[in-house]
């Protein structure tokens, strides 16, 4: 409204109020803000989605790739794929790629864990038990693909020691010694379940070298001996079934009493730490260069043998597992430290009974899809070696206490069958059988 006063002219301006509406969006992000006025004309302050979002990603990349003590070791991820990008030579690949599995695997734990505060106790507990060795399963799916059947035997077979000896051992000597001056005991019910497990595994890989054994070598021997292992492998997934509803849902109360103990000193600490389509998001993309650096590995550890002086046997048995069983192995020595054995012997004696009766048929039976004949004979020194882990396993956990010398047995039975694979060269016929294979040359080979 305008009105005259002389010669000047005033003008006035009626505003009408002003309405503040506030918004926010599911996904989380800042409140923003709307300005209506009198007439429904609306105003909007300077878009900041691009800058939340920036925000938003750079606390999630520090949560999963800062956060972890082995972050160091993420830049040998493009390393590997420069390498070979650029033919740098096999060995350099294979080192590469074997330090840059151990982040991913240790990462793709810790996503699991914040998927499963979103889906509940018996989803998360599925989908522990399906991602807790992701990088073991790759390996040997890679390692089938290229029908390298003995680096797949070997992985799978290192990964059970590496888990009931090196880990559980490791974890009960630092516990024993951090906790000297207290007896650290343990619920004996859980590994009473998984020894058993363990041994009816060890059953189905011990029948077929019997049966190669008395039957004598021949292509009717192979065919039993296949079939044998084809038919166990059904089995032994039938028995890991059971085992996972056991575990999550007729007797959950045998494997809740050490979670439950960790939740009242760790409290709110353990909820989840970024949203579930960003930890879903990150998983995906982990696992995608898991399995680009798995398939590194598979195709370079020969060259990489040769190059080193070292057998394919001790790579495939000792270093491979040790990368795969990163997280394990941190996470397991760490409730030990806090006096949560219970904890403990989950990780170690779960991660090892899921590789004996889940990973082993259940590549057993895609190889058998694949066309590809894969039995469960390790082979004789391999099968010994296992039954002897899972026996003196089982003695070391029989009276539900612990100390350090328990734990110190376990890691020098573990530090015994490295060296006996290290100076074991794999005999000429099998290396026959396996035309990928050359033989065992190096440095360390006079």
């Amino acid at each position: 409204m305008t009105s005259g006063a002389g010669d000047r002219e005033v003008s006035i301006v009626v505003v009408a109020p002003e309405t503040e509406i506030r918004t926010q969006e599911d996904t989380g992000a800042s409140w923003n803000t709307v300005v209506s006025n009198g007439k429904g004309a609306r105003k909007s302050p300077p878009d900041c989605t691009g800058f939340q979002k920036g925000t938003a990603f750079w606390k999630n990349l520090q949560l999963v790739v800062l956060e972890t003590k082995l972050s160091v070791l993420f830049p040998a991820i493009p390393l590997a794929i420069v390498a070979d990008f650029y033919s740098f030579g096999k060995p350099w690949i294979f080192g590469f790629s074997l330090l840059g599995l151990a982040p991913l695997a240790e990462r793709v734990s810790f996503l699991t864990e914040q998927i499963a505060c979103f889906t509940g106790p018996t989803v998360g507990g599925l989908l522990n038990a399906t991602c807790g060795n992701a990088t073991e399963l790759i390996i040997a799916m890679f390692a089938l693909r290229q029908r390298k059947i003995h680096v797949l035997k070997y992985s799978l077979f290192g990964s059970i020691l590496s888990n009931l000896l090196l880990v559980l051992g490791s974890s009960l000597l630092c516990g024993g010694l951090a906790n000297i001056k207290k007896e650290q005991r343990y619920d004996r019910k859980q590994a009473d379940v998984n020894s058993l497990l363990l041994l009816l595994g060890l059953l189905c890989n011990l029948l077929p070298l019997l049966l190669k054994q008395v039957m004598g070598k021949g292509p009717a021997t192979a065919y039993s001996t296949l079939q044998l292992s084809r038919v166990s492998s059904i089995f032994m997934l039938l028995a890991y079934a059971g085992y996972i509803i056991f575990q999550l849902k007729t007797h959950r109360h045998f494997f809740e009493s050490q979670q439950e103990d960790g939740e009242v000193e760790e409290g709110e600490e353990e909820g989840a730490v970024i949203g579930f389509w960003s930890a879903f998001i990150w998983l995906v993309g982990m696992t995608v260069f898991i399995a680009l650096l798995s398939e590194y590995v598979v195709g370079t550890i020969e060259c990489a043998s040769d190059t080193w002086g070292i057998s394919v046997g001790f790579i495939s048995i000792i270093l491979l597992p040790i990368v795969g069983n990163a997280a394990e192995h941190a996470g397991s020595i760490i409730f030990a430290f806090k006096n949560k054995l219970d904890i403990s012997l989950g990780v170690s004696l779960g991660s090892a009974t899921q590789i004996s009766m889940f990973v082993v048929p259940f590549c057993v039976l895609v190889a058998w899809i694949m066309h590809v004949n894969m039995d469960l004979d390790f082979s004789l020194l391999e099968t010994g070696c296992l039954a002897f882990t899972i026996v003196i396993t089982a003695f070391t956990l029989q009276d539900g206490t612990s100390h350090y010398l328990k734990g110190a047995v376990l890691v020098l039975c573990y530090v015994i069958i490295a060296a006996c694979f290290f100076v074991y060269k794999v005999p000429q016929d099998e290396l026959d059988s396996y035309p990928g294979i050359k033989p065992f040359t190096g440095v360390f080979a006079s």
